[in-house]
């Protein structure tokens, strides 16, 4: 689109702007999505014409098949690197009409177990984007160097066996063009089975033209005396369709490099359930877009936009894309990475065992009772750059999301404190009102870490300032929160006002680091917050640099050690483009359309943001950035939230789906705003969010600006007094909070998990998000809609799950209990098998806490045996990278010993020096400053029977062990439906955490 000049965008009224919006969301709140703002499959060309290209398929059936043929005499394996192959593909369709109808193939077989296939246009007439591997994996990956190659020529199949077990198989087919990947010689992800692999090859629009000239038969090429008419079938017409300027609304996209869209199909074979691509308001088990009853008429959205009031249970695209999706059934766990941050659709069909179009599904018709096998088939469009696909094969979930984050990276350790509670609302006035907020929370005696301002409490819109007349001291403001150990964050979008007396426009303009206009020479304007606005161009490392600096303590005057940042409107929002973001065809730095890298824009701010932080300090304390938008790789930068829902009980539903997918797409650290951001929640749905929330990753309550003020205390009893407790909760679970911060850290798997990835063979849980683990301890089941006082929970496996707060005892075997949830909890159970370490002393924020005294609560099996660990560090430096930490095991087994013959044993041992992220140090300064850090109390539950006698054999480094009797032991009898069991709680066994120790019962 042509940009309004900045003269008529300033003779507008920020005044008026703000009015309307402002009137616009308020209206909004019987949360109506504006759909007219933004486009359906039908209104965007490639998606079109790529679906169109499938219903071609469809209707062709058996007789459909794909053009691509692979050339075999172009198959190329380098002895000196055996895990690459390179091909050439050919489109037999564009060559029989003398077109250039090549593609280059590249199959990668990594040693993590994964594969990697590439699709490229050979020589094009314009460069297509293939940077995205350059932001978004985190180094280069090694080959494999366990493999079997076999190629049969005679019917134009070349296989690969490889994997540490050479479980895995991959199969090329030559013609027509196919890739299956098997495990234990099963079909699990088939590529281009039904024969969808579609490349738009650039071509020049005169070119375009003179091919027109041909379809309809304009030539002079004659048959004796007789013209020759060429007549386009419907698919030929409909292929044909938006390819150059597209419209939408007032917007026209003028696509200068015309049409380069790719598509292909994959299939999970044998999986009716597929999860990811996040972000949709939608189950987590995702549903039907194509097929017979299909829910959606839409495919799934991946585009990064800022919507207003979206909705619940739909396929549009929301603020952040992942296009990560995985596949699961009791036979099977795969996953795909499509590697492409252009707007980007996802089909998805699930027919009832239906054979496909190449036979290879057919492998499972007839398979039938308990477990019956049916397929998935997906269908992904990107509209712009390369087809760059990875493939996971498990064989476990576990195993998925260690090859996965290995590649994209895995969450970032936060600081302690962001973990803990945040107090958000657009806005809190000014000083006073900070104060008096801060002060409620210590009068009603509500933990609390952070206090959050949203954009008023700049100078007119104007990041890296304040407004004097609001907040003329901040960094007093944010010293007198620190003394209650307390932090602050403030909010800085990308888009900066115009304005020539405004350091940051001016400098950004000084160092030409905005994005440009369609000419390459134009800075890009559009209207956002300020009015008149400018976007930073992160793709140019000058600029990037220069952001991060802006965060030095003497250029954002009044910022302070304890001030953290939230990026907002980074899709890009823009409130005058084309779907309220930015148009497609502005370029930033290297003339690179934008429409390639859209999806990753908020990313890239989000990592100069953080950069920023890091920096900022000499001693590189960890950053705490929120992003709205995302994509993969976010996860090393901070945490995303959940965009602005409602307060509503369907919203609230609707969190954990969402956080859950979020979390398998490998971002675990997300929350959804608490008490939703429009609208005013009546007590009992603030309580039950307040309730739910603080099982959230990231835990914020947050309001809009014309919502009334809801500050936890201001409904009054007994919702004051049921929301400190929630709060509470989640703050005497620190410990364990942060110990799953850090083993995500490491491996990549989810904080919060779906109930499918710890029971994978319990087909019951294979849909199921209104419940989930919190680890792989907490079941958690929130309570979503009014007046509820009784829930149904699902208890899998065949083990007991113990209420957290009572202590009662539930079991399966895999079977729905009705429980109690009345107005001052929800059901919470901790897994048997599992030991849970707490801090159980209420303070003001979780600093105060960080020198009290443990709880361990042991829940035992019915053999007895519990394992839990603990993980402890500084909570906000990086020298836990250097080996400044402590990682310990704790187990309940069997004594092994004659003298303690019918004891049990809870040991605590060191695992530090085995952890992956383990260095060498001297001495372990951390560990030694724990000093007498000690263990005040273990809950042992799940007893069949009182202890009668305990003891403690001290393992201190350079002691001999020595045995004392602990007399102050305390048990009590509960019954349930599941029987009576007993728990003892042992007082003060006076262990030191940092030391090694065993408890004999």
């Amino acid at each position: 689109m042509e940009s309004i000049s900045s003269t008529g965008r300033q003779r507008r009224s920020r005044t008026l702007l703000r009015s309307v919006i402002a009137l616009g969301l308020v209206l909004g709140l019987t949360h109506s999505v504006k759909r007219e703002d933004f486009k359906t499959c039908s209104q965007s060309g490639f998606c079109t014409r790529n679906r169109a290209y499938a219903d071609s398929a469809r209707e062709a059936g058996g007789e459909w098949k794909s053009p691509f043929v692979l050339d075999q005499d172009s198959i190329h394996i380098n002895p000196d690197k055996p895990g690459v192959l390179k091909a050439t593909l050919v489109n037999t369709q564009e060559t029989a009409k003398g077109l250039r109808g090549e593609l280059g193939l590249e199959v990668h077989l990594l040693d993590n177990e994964a594969a990697r296939i590439r699709i490229t246009e050979q020589d094009p007439v314009w460069p297509r984007y293939d940077g995205v591997a350059e932001t978004v994996l985190v180094k280069s990956y090694d080959l494999t160097s366990t493999l079997q190659t076999h190629r049969d020529t005679s019917n134009g199949v070349v296989s690969f066996q490889y994997g540490t077990k050479m479980q895995n198989t991959l199969k090329i087919t030559a013609e027509p063009f196919r890739i299956e990947f098997l495990v234990n010689g099963t079909p699990t992800v088939l590529l281009n089975d039904q024969g969808l692999l579609r490349f738009e090859r650039l071509r020049k629009k005169d070119e375009q033209a003179e091919q027109a000239e041909q379809a309809e038969g304009l030539t002079n090429q004659e048959a004796g005396s007789e013209e020759i008419k060429i007549e386009k079938t419907d698919l030929e017409r409909k292929l044909e369709e938006k390819m150059w300027e597209e419209s939408f609304k007032e917007h026209t996209d003028s696509k200068p490099r015309g049409p380069e869209s790719i598509g292909l199909d994959i299939s999970f074979a044998g999986m009716n359930h597929v999860y990811g691509i996040p972000e949709h308001a939608t189950s987590m088990s995702l549903k039907a877009t194509r097929g017979p009853g299909a829910p959606y008429s839409d495919p799934y959205r991946l585009y990064n936009l800022d919507v207003f009031e979206y909705e619940i249970d739909n396929p549009m695209a929301l603020y952040g894309s992942i296009p990560f999706m995985l596949g699961h059934s009791k036979n099977s766990t795969a996953a795909v990475f499509w590697m492409n941050a252009a707007e980007t659709w996802v089909d998805v069909e699930k027919p009832a065992e239906e054979p496909s179009s190449s036979g290879v599904l057919s492998w499972f018709k007839g398979k039938k009772g308990p477990g019956s096998l049916t397929s998935t088939k997906t269908h992904w469009i990107s509209e712009a750059g390369v087809l760059d696909l990875f493939v996971f094969l498990g064989p476990t979930h576990k195993d998925i999301f260690r090859q996965y984050s290995s590649l994209v990276g895995t969450t970032a350790l936060p600081q302690s404190f962001a973990i803990a509670y945040h107090q958000c609302r657009w806005n809190y006035n000014n000083q006073k009102d900070v104060a008096e907020v801060d002060a409620g929370f210590d009068k009603h005696d509500i933990p609390y870490d952070v206090l959050w301002l949203d954009i008023e409490h700049t100078n007119g819109k104007r990041y890296f300032t304040w407004d004097d007349n609001k907040f003329p001291n901040p960094a007093d403001m944010q010293k007198s929160l620190a003394f209650k150990n307390r932090k602050m964050v403030t909010i800085i979008d990308p888009h900066i006002k115009m304005d020539s007396d405004y350091h940051v426009s001016k400098e950004a303009k000084e160092l030409d680091i905005f994005i440009k206009n369609k000419d390459g020479k134009s800075d890009f304007d559009g209207w956002c917050w300020p009015g008149s606005s400018q976007w930073i161009d992160f793709y140019n490392p000058k600029a990037r640099d220069w952001w991060a600096s802006n965060f030095a303590y003497d250029r954002y005057v009044g910022s302070t050690k304890d001030l953290f940042t939230w990026n907002d409107m980074n899709e890009p929002s823009v409130f005058n483009g084309p779907e309220i973001t930015i148009p497609k065809d502005v370029l930033h730095y290297g003339d690179m359309e934008h429409r390639s890298v859209h999806n990753l824009y908020g990313t890239m701010f989000h990592s100069a943001t953080a950069e920023g932080l890091r920096s900022r300090n000499a001693t590189h304390q960890r950053p705490f950035v929120l992003s709205r938008a995302f994509f993969a790789g976010s996860q090393r930068y901070g945490a995303i939230w959940t965009g602005d829902n409602f307060a509503t009980w369907e919203h609230l539903g609707a969190a954990s789906p969402m956080l859950l997918t979020i979390g398998l797409s490998g971002l675990p650290f997300s929350g959804a705003d608490v008490g939703g951001f429009f609208g005013n929640p009546d007590p009992e749905l603030l309580t039950r969010w307040y309730q739910a929330g603080i099982y959230y990753p990231f835990f914020r309550a947050h309001a809009h600006l014309d919502s009334k003020r809801r500050e936890p205390w201001l409904f009054g009893e007994p919702y004051t007094s049921q929301i400190r407790e929630a709060v509470r909760t989640r703050y005497a679970y620190l410990p364990f909070w942060y110990t799953l911060f850090y083993e995500t850290s490491i491996d990549g798997a989810p904080i919060i998990r779906p109930m499918f990835t710890e029971f994978p063979d319990d087909e019951a849980t294979f849909g199921m998000d209104d419940q989930y683990l919190v680890g792989s301890a907490l079941l958690v089941k929130p309570v979503t809609q009014a007046g509820v006082t009784k829930s149904q929970v699902y208890f899998a496996g065949s083990e007991k799950w113990y209420d957290i707060k009572t202590y009662a005892a539930e079991q399966g075997p895999s079977a729905y209990k009705e429980v109690d949830s009345p107005a001052d909890k929800i059901p919470v159970y901790q897994r048997a098998g599992t030991i849970v370490t707490k801090r159980e002393r209420p303070r003001r924020s979780s600093k105060a806490m960080e020198r009290d005294p443990f709880t361990l609560v042991v829940a035992l099996d019915s053999q007895g045996h519990a394992k839990g660990r603990l993980y402890l560090d500084d909570g906000e430096s990086y020298a836990y990278e250097q080996g400044a930490f402590i990682l310990r095991e704790f187990e309940v087994a069997q004594t092994t010993t004659k003298a303690a013959a019918g004891q049990r044993v809870l040991s605590s041992k060191d695992l530090t020096r085995t952890a992956p992220n383990y260095r060498e140090q001297t001495s372990n300064q951390y560990a030694r400053s724990l000093g007498d850090l000690r263990v005040e109390r273990v809950v042992f539950v799940g007893l069949s029977q009182p202890i009668s006698k305990v003891s403690v054999v001290e393992k201190a480094a350079g002691a001999a062990a020595a045995e004392r009797v602990v007399e102050n032991v305390q048990c009590d009898e509960v019954s349930s439906a599941a029987g009576k069991h007993f728990v003892c709680t042992i007082k003060d066994p006076r262990v030191l955490v940092r030391e090694d120790w065993e408890i004999l019962f």
